[in-house]
């Protein structure tokens, strides 16, 4: 098992806090010196390392906006660094709009892990289509259109050999962040309590054993041992041996909920669970901030203001905050009293299922 060096404390900072919710990127030297070791039961050993998976900048400034917000609460920051430090997945429940899928994309450029891997989960998602799909319908034609594996397909053609079957095998994005990496990929795994009832006890094996087959390589390594992939990563592909994905770093798996079910007791016994509240005026101003920086100060104050004054009489979500304030930016609401108040009504409909519109 590899040993770290015991990281240094910053001003006011636990010294076994890697993760502070700034946003700021961690000096890739500071970082790796201050990486915590993980328990003996989470240490993994696949390799070789792959290297650095692609940043994706621009999709982290959509979701995180130009500045980091820092509503983390001291609380919330340790139990965040309890999931990266013990290896295990992060369950974030709260309501809509309260920042749980943010939460992926700002650990990922503070600590550099290079682009979220997101799974989005609906009631037919299965472990299966997050690990790999595999294209048995495109290989069978490879095989027809290259004439039996080598044959000619007619006078005077030359043999076109059938692709290998790697070409075929396509890791979604949980069997992605199970690839080794020297560091782990982050995973957006979005909205689990929209499931099936029986998905999250199937996850409990790949989350324990780190690890997986592909049955289609599998059954060729003897021919093939080393068989290249492609990934979730756009245009990108991997080597697997032997048939198995196996991880070397657990990835930093951030698993959403709006708390609209309970998950089984082993699935969170496996988990680091975080409740996130609905923010408040301040962390609403501080994310019209972050997204508005050059906006008007007085208009932008005022919309957050209506919009904690409307939230208390329905549930709303900060996305449609967002709405309004890139309305404002746009002139929208220089009209009068009434068509401001309609406009606002339509952008602020309430999310209750028994609520009235407006």
């Amino acid at each position: 098992m590899t040993t770290r060096p015991t990281p240094d404390p910053g001003p006011g900072r636990p010294a076994w806090w890697i993760f502070h919710g700034t946003g700021r990127p961690l000096p890739p030297a500071e970082r790796d010196r201050r990486w915590p070791a993980p328990p003996p039961w989470r240490d993994f050993d696949g390799g070789p390392d792959l290297p650095p998976p692609p940043d994706d900048e621009r999709e982290a400034s959509r979701r995180l906006g130009s500045v980091a917000t820092g509503q983390l609460s001291y609380s919330q920051l340790s139990v965040i660094n309890a999931a990266i430090c013990l290896r295990r997945p992060l369950l974030v429940t709260g309501g809509p709009g309260s920042g749980k899928s943010t939460l992926a994309y700002l650990i990922a450029r503070e600590l550099g892990l290079g682009r979220v891997l997101r799974w989005p989960v609906t009631s037919r998602t299965t472990v299966r289509s997050g690990l790999y799909e595999y294209d048995a319908i495109g290989r069978a034609q490879a095989v027809v259109e290259s004439g039996g594996g080598g044959a000619t397909a007619g006078p005077g053609r030359a043999q076109r050999p059938v692709p290998p079957i790697g070409d075929f095998v396509h890791l979604g994005p949980l069997g992605t962040a199970l690839l080794p990496y020297r560091h782990p990929r982050v995973l957006l795994v979005d909205e689990l309590d929209k499931s099936d009832y029986d998905l999250p006890n199937d996850l409990l094996t790949i989350f324990e054993d780190g690890e997986f087959d592909l049955p289609e390589l599998v059954r060729v390594r003897n021919l093939e041992p080393d068989m290249s992939v492609y990934t979730a990563d756009r245009g990108a592909t991997a080597t697997v041996r032997g048939g198995i994905v196996r991880v070397h770093e657990f990835p930093i798996i951030v698993i959403t909920s709006n708390g609209e079910r309970e998950f089984p007791a082993a699935f969170l016994r496996r988990c680091i669970r975080l409740d996130v509240p609905d923010p408040d005026a301040d962390a609403l101003a501080d994310l019209v901030l972050a997204h508005f920086p050059r906006g008007a100060v007085d208009d932008q104050r005022r919309i957050v203001e209506e919009f904690v004054a409307r939230r208390r009489h329905g549930m709303l979500a900060a996305d449609q905050l967002l709405n309004a304030a890139h309305l404002v930016t746009s002139g929208a609401f220089d009209g009068d009293g009434q068509e401001r108040a309609e406009l606002l009504a339509a952008v602020w409909r309430r999310l209750d299922p028994t609520s009235n519109p407006g």
